[in-house]
């Protein structure tokens, strides 16, 4: 053993052997077999699959939306821009998102503001300049 340096490697460790201080453990990994019958073959499918297909055959009535993704009215200001009388907030805020992109109104040199027309105006009380982080703050008068 290495009793003058102190230091006891694994190898001397487990061999028995005195080695140097400073040379490399040997390492060496025994990976398990597992039998054949615990084996997955390619075909097999994952346990996760397997669990999911029954919670589908479980769940096979669509359930209504809810919170945010249910369609409620709108004031006539949103319904001016949105076009319909019942939207739900994801819908609306895409179809907000649809006007700014498409009538180029975000600033040019911060795209995160948005310089808003007449329509928007109406919807975000009035201001010249709203940050797209107010937006879906600003729309929540507006959903009856």
């Amino acid at each position: 053993m290495a009793l003058s340096t102190g230091l006891i490697t694994s190898t001397t460790f487990l061999s028995g052997e005195s080695s140097s201080p400073l040379a490399k453990p040997s390492l060496r990994f025994a990976y398990p077999t597992f039998p054949a019958s615990l084996r997955m073959s390619p075909r097999t499918p994952t346990l996760l699959a397997a669990v999911s297909k029954q919670a589908g055959a479980a769940a096979t009535t669509p359930r209504e939306p809810r919170g945010i993704m249910k369609p409620r009215k709108v004031s006539p200001e949103m319904q001016a821009l949105v076009g319909v009388p019942e939207i739900s907030r994801t819908q609306a805020l895409k179809v907000i998102w649809a006007h700014i992109k498409g009538n180029n109104l975000q600033d040019p040199e911060n795209k995160r503001i948005i310089v808003c027309d007449d329509k928007l105006k109406k919807i975000f009380a009035g201001k010249d300049r709203v940050g797209f982080l107010e937006v879906a703050g600003l729309i929540t008068p507006h959903f009856l």
